[in-house]
């Protein structure tokens, strides 16, 4: 009984520190091209550097731009950094989760 307990504990503990990050809001510049020989969208943060694990998340960025059209946007995003024993899970487990290295999203 008390093993049990001991054991949800350590893993209620172990998710919340797996989860425990606080989010910060960067200025970024937003690089859209669609022309004949480019189609990209790159973001730059200004101030932070993503590594494995951390989420980001673009405010503001135009879902539509014009064909032959190359454009930059200033704006901001929302990274939340991945906590220290999530990236270590993440350098451990990435070689077999390649296809969970990016999430793109186009809304419009």
């Amino acid at each position: 009984m008390i093993g049990a307990t001991l054991v949800a504990i350590a893993a209620a503990v172990i998710a919340v520190w797996y989860r425990w990050v606080r989010p910060r809001d960067v200025p970024c510049a937003i690089d859209l091209e669609s022309t004949q020989q480019h189609f990209h969208a790159h973001v730059a943060l200004e101030g932070f550097e993503v590594d494995a694990g951390d989420e980001v998340l673009v405010h503001g960025a135009p879902s539509r731009i014009p064909l032959g059209a190359q454009l930059v946007y200033r704006s901001n995003a929302t990274v939340r950094p991945a906590s220290w024993i999530k990236r270590q899970w993440i350098k451990l487990t990435g070689g077999t989760e390649f296809h969970e290295l990016y999430d793109v999203g186009f809304e419009g």
